[in-house]
Formats: structure tokens, sequence, C-alpha cells
């Protein structure tokens, strides 16, 4: 049987300078998912997080519809047992590099240990560079267990809200014009999105133009009058079956479908969603405002109440500007480790 430990976010003591892990010499079983693990994953984050801030239980069937996704994959979910008992889970995102914690049953805490071992050794089998996780910020048991494993704080995750009746109603944008996204311009946004654009330049043509979840009418082009080059790029989003940001945690890291910054990523749909990028910082004022009010007034089917926006910490001239028009909800870290 595995003996009691101190919770695993102590790392027995002392420091470790990477994505180093332990193997602990214990009768703990590591595998990958299989069908029927459901119910006992829902059940062990219950009882493993039921005391941390913000809480919200997961049940089986919120389980099932992740494993059910085209895109799961089973052997990026480790399990722990113990005498033939689930003791702890740990997920990998393969695509993302995003990791989970160990979650383990109150008195299974040394489990955690191993399970995470194998989620690393699994990411460094596939060829992932860096690994990511981001949770609350009040969570410090989690982030802690990170921290002493190498991860480091690399931004966080800017939630903002305004009401529109807030925003200015005019704006002299002098001789610039708007109009749609064209597949020509993808190499300039591209371009102009480095350093927030998660995924790379061959792929985002895809993302934007054949995006199930937003659609390509929702991208706005900032140009001069007589250059098809993009200044600057903005989206607007509104589906009255996404969640209303002024209703969601803002403190929950959740990252916000269409902000530029989360492609590739798992997100939260929140309807009258904004987020902007440019090819110049000093465009940045007349830029944002000038898609901002123009993604507002596309808003037109009545169902935006609050308009909502995310923007990465590291991007200060974007986020000069949502401090500027927006209000912050909250915010959650986002924190890495490089393997080598």
């Amino acid at each position: 049987m595995v003996q009691r430990q101190p919770p695993c976010c102590v790392f027995w003591g002392r420091p470790v300078a990477s994505c180093e892990t332990l193997t602990l010499r214990c009768s703990v079983n590591i595998r990958t998912f299989q069908p029927g693990d459901e119910v006992a994953q829902a059940g062990l984050y219950n009882m493993a997080a039921f005391r941390l801030p913000g809480f919200k239980p997961s049940t089986a069937d919120d389980v099932k519809r992740r494993t059910r996704s085209r895109k799961f994959d089973p052997t990026s979910r480790f399990y722990a047992e113990v005498d033939g008992q689930v003791v702890g889970y740990c997920n990998l995102e393969p695509e993302q590099g995003r990791v989970s914690y160990p979650w383990c049953k109150p008195g299974y805490e040394s489990a955690a240990a191993p399970l995470f071992e194998a989620v690393v050794r699994s990411a460094r089998d596939r060829g992932i560079r860096t690994l990511f996780t981001a949770y609350r910020r009040d969570w410090e048991p989690v982030l802690g267990f990170f921290t002493a494993r190498g991860f480091s704080l690399a931004r966080e995750m800017i939630n903002y809200w305004a009401d529109p009746v807030d925003l200015p109603t005019r704006v002299n944008r002098s001789r610039l014009r708007v109009d749609r996204l064209r597949p020509e311009d993808v190499p300039a946004v591209a371009v102009m999105g480095q350093g927030v654009i998660r995924l790379p330049a061959d792929r985002l043509e895809s993302y934007f133009f054949a995006n199930p979840y937003i659609p390509a009418e929702a991208y706005r082009v900032l140009r001069e009058p007589n250059d098809l080059t993009p200044l600057a790029v903005g989206l607007g989003l509104e589906n009255g079956t996404y969640a209303d940001a002024g209703k969601t945690d803002p403190l929950a890291p959740c990252f916000r479908l269409g902000a530029f910054g989360t492609e590739g990523l798992n997100t939260k749909r929140v309807n009258g969603l904004f987020s902007f990028l440019v090819a110049d910082a000093a465009l940045v004022p007349t830029a944002g405002i000038t898609l901002l009010l123009e993604a507002s007034q596309e808003m037109t089917e009545g169902t935006v109440t609050v308009l909502a926006a995310q923007c990465p910490s590291d991007a200060p001239h974007l986020v000069g500007f949502y401090q500027r028009y927006f209000r912050e909800q909250g915010r959650f870290p986002v924190l890495e480790c490089p393997l080598v």
C-alpha cells in the first residue's frame, strides 16, 4: 500500500530546477484511459478540489463530453491505481502542451509524483518542447506544485468587460477604411500577431476561415484607402447561445473563444467578445477604437448586453487599450516549463 505522505506540492521538502520528477517506490500502477474511467475521474476531482476557492463540482457527463470528442487521445490521460483502485489522474493535452494538476484521492497524494512523471515522459516522447498550465490565481497549493517543478509565470490572461452604452459614440478614423478579412491577409496578420498568436502561420487560414465556432465574417480589417495591406484586424463575436461575460467566473482559467492569443486552445464561448491586433503599436488608439465601434455596430441581434475581452499581460500595448475602454474582471496565471 502507499504510505500517506505530505501533499506533493511541497515536493518532499526540496526545490527542483526543471520539469524533473521523482519516482516513488510504491505499489502504484500508472495506466492510460479506459472506457468507464469517467465516473472515477469526476469523483477524484471533487474529493481533491472541493476545499479550493471557486470550486465547481465535476460530473461523469462532463468528463464523457471530453472523452467522446474526436480530438480525444486516450494515451494522453493517465490514471494511478493502488490495489486495483483508481486513486489519481493527470491529463496531457498534446496539441496544446497543456498539463493538468495530478488530482489524487485524499490519503493517496503520494501517487501524484509518478502520475506527473508519466505525463512529462509522454510529452517528451511526443516531441513537446514546452509544457504549460493554467489555474486560478488563488489555488496556491496547485500553483505551488508546478513552481516547485520548474514552472514559472509566463503571463496572465486578463479578462475584461464593458457596457456597450459606455463606448464613445464617434471616432475620427481619418483616411482609414474597414472591410472583411481575406485569405491573402493571413501572412500580414501572422506578422502583426507575433508574440500573441499561438498557432503557426500555416495553420491560421484554416483557423480564420474554417472555424465552426467563429464565422469568418466576424473579422474586420483596417487598411489604408489605396493599400490592401492590413494595418489592424479585429473580431466581434455575437452568438446568443454563448455565455454572458457578466455571469462567468472571471478568475476561472478559461481562455475565451476568439481572443487573439487563444488559438488552438480549449476555450470558453463568450457572447460579445471583442479582440484586435495591430501592425504598429502606435496605431493602437485609433485602430482599437475604430474596430471596437465597428464590432459593436455589427452586433445587431440584440443578444449582447455585455462586451467581453481577454488579453495576455505580455502584450502591454494592447493591455493599455483595454484598461482605458473596458473594466478588468479578473485574471489567471499561465505557467510554462521548457522540456530540456
